[in-house]
C-alpha cells in the first residue's frame, strides 16, 4: 500500500516497518565505511529516528523516504520498484536526495550544494538528518584511510549544504550545529 497523507497512524506505522524491512533487505550485504564497519541499515534508521524524535516529523511519507533514502543510490533499486512498493510521493522524495553515482565525487558534492536550496521542504528534512548522521560518523568512526584533512573537507562541505537548507526545522538545524562543532573539536585534536 503506497503512503498517502490521509493515512491513519496505524497505517503509517505499518508502512514504516515495511520500509525498514525493504531497506534492510536492499542493504543486507553493505557495511558503513567507518572504522567500526557497522551494518549499513543503522544509518537510514538513524536518519528516520532523528526526523521523528529530534525534528518532530510525523509525516509517514517523509519517515518512509528517510528509511529508503539510499536505496536508489547505493543498491539496485529502481524508481519503478520504489513507487510500486511505497507510492509516488516517497519515490519522488528519495529521488530528490539521491546522487547520480555515475558522476565523480567532487561533481556530486558540488551539485548537492547547488541543488540544496531548491529541494522540497520534505527533502530538506531528510538532507538535514542525513548530514547529522554522516557528520557523527566522520567524527566517531571515520572511513579508514581518511586523513584529518579529508575529514575537515567533509565537514566544510556538509556545512555548505546545510547552510542552503536553513529555515526548515530549527531543532534539526540546532543539532547539526552542535554535531558540527563537536566534530571540529575532535578533528582539530587529531592534528
Amino acid at each position: 500500500m503506497p503512503v498517502d497523507s490521509g493515512q491513519r497512524d496505524s497505517d503509517g506505522a505499518a508502512i514504516l516497518i515495511r520500509a525498514v524491512a525493504f531497506s534492510s533487505e536492499k542493504h543486507r550485504h553493505q557495511r558503513r565505511k567507518g572504522a567500526d564497519n557497522s551494518p549499513y541499515i543503522n544509518h537510514p534508521i538513524e536518519v528516520a529516528d532523528l526526523l521523528a524524535n529530534v525534528g518532530g516529523v510525523r509525516d509517514p511519507a517523509v519517515l518512509v523516504a528517510a528509511v529508503l533514502h539510499d536505496t536508489m543510490e547505493d543498491t539496485p533499486t529502481s524508481p519503478n520498484e520504489l513507487e510500486a512498493a511505497f507510492g509516488r510521493k516517497v519515490r519522488l522524495l528519495v529521488q530528490e536526495v539521491t546522487d547520480d553515482k555515475s558522476l565523480p565525487k567532487e561533481e556530486r558534492r558540488r551539485l548537492q550544494v547547488e541543488h540544496a536550496p531548491h529541494l522540497s521542504p520534505a527533502a530538506k528534512l531528510i538532507k538535514l538528518a542525513n548530514k547529522i548522521s554522516n557528520v557523527r560518523d566522520v567524527t566517531d568512526s571515520p572511513p579508514s584511510g581518511w586523513s584529518v584533512e579529508s575529514r575537515r573537507e567533509y565537514l566544510e562541505w556538509a556545512e555548505r549544504v546545510i547552510a542552503r537548507c536553513r529555515g526548515t526545522n530549527e531543532p534539526l538545524e540546532r543539532l547539526f550545529d552542535e554535531v558540527l562543532q563537536r566534530a571540529r573539536r575532535v578533528v582539530s585534536r587529531e592534528t
